[in-house]
């Protein structure tokens, strides 16, 4: 396991795995933590909080399906895949919009990409552009089926399009957007905002943002609120140095509650290890956890259970136990 993960659906079924049975919202203001954290359901609580801050941090890795940034040793690269490809080739033709182009998936079905373009004169990306991938019942041919709609909306972007060599920030908006594996049947709606910076590649950053976003499966509904996280990676160093940070408002019914989270100290470590420095604080009414990265093997976790900010108790543990689930 490691700190980020690769890919939309991986996202998505992670924040979806995350949660006991739905009650979840997308829509209207985060509500007030109100989980009581105890040393009972510290664990718990820490561990489904940081799972559901790699799954929003996940959805910066929009890469195979989705098509836009590279899958990475930690979910963080250059720009690339279908619908890139897609726009690249669209562009170069200096069309607008992009001819609509389907293409069969490996095990039946169809992927749909439709795009308008503001600039006809030179290949590259402008505010306003958007993008419209329409999955029709599309078999990877590995066991995962992705049915439904996103929508990309160029919010700014600067420098070299064709070289990927750029700052991009993108919109995103997923709609009765529903992925199925042999397990599940994962449903989502809300938003994401995506921001990626391959300016002084390989040393890369990307952050995600949201107000909402809901994962409804078979038997389970996750709704993250104001969620955001920032990463950023530089794969021309041995060993890969990273960053990250998240924050954001969590209702996961498998803690029956709702909690929040932040990182109060920038998680720090490399390539695929675990953070080897770094603070994750879990808030819930008035009591707290806060998980401290120790190494990358061990991790401590510090109860304050009534909110007087005195540390009530004090869990050691490692990674591989805390997140044994994920």
């Amino acid at each position: 396991m490691n700190h980020a993960y690769p890919a939309t659906v991986a996202a998505l079924s992670l924040l979806a795995a995350c949660s006991g049975s739905g009650n979840g919202s997308s829509s209207g203001d985060a509500p007030a933590a109100d989980i009581n954290i105890t040393s009972a359901n510290a664990m718990a609580t820490t561990r489904i909080s940081y799972q559901a801050a790699l799954a929003s941090n996940g959805l910066g890795d929009l890469s195979g399906e989705t098509g836009f940034i590279a899958v990475g040793p930690d979910g963080v690269a250059k720009a690339g895949g279908s619908v890139f490809a897609s726009a690249n080739s669209g562009l170069s033709r200096s069309q607008v919009p992009i001819p609509e182009q389907v293409s069969a998936c490996a095990g039946g079905g169809t992927v749909t990409i439709n795009a308008d373009i503001a600039d006809i004169l030179t290949p590259t990306l402008s505010p306003g552009d958007t993008f419209n991938v329409a999955f029709d019942m599309c078999d990877d041919g590995l066991g995962t089926v992705t049915d439904g709609v996103l929508d990309y909306v160029v919010d700014a972007f600067s420098g070299d399009f064709l070289g990927q060599l750029y700052d991009l920030t993108m919109s995103l908006t997923l709609a009765d957007f529903q992925i199925t594996t042999a397990a599940d049947v994962l449903t989502s709606n809300g938003d994401a905002t995506v921001t990626l910076n391959t300016i002084n590649a390989p040393a890369v950053s990307a952050s995600v943002s949201g107000n909402s976003l809901t994962v409804d499966s078979n038997s389970s509904s996750e709704t993250l609120w104001d969620f955001a996280t920032a990463q950023t990676l530089d794969a021309g160093i041995f060993p890969s140095p990273y960053t990250m940070t998240a924050s954001g408002t969590l209702d996961s019914t498998q803690l029956s509650g709702v909690v929040s989270y932040s990182t109060p100290v920038m998680f720090e470590g490399f390539d695929t290890d675990y953070p080897n420095t770094g603070e994750f604080l879990v808030n819930g009414n008035n009591s707290s956890a806060r998980l401290i990265a120790v190494d990358n093997v061990n991790v401590r976790i510090e109860l304050d259970t009534n909110g007087d900010n005195v540390i009530d108790e004090t869990i050691n543990t490692t990674w591989a136990a805390l997140t044994d689930a994920i």
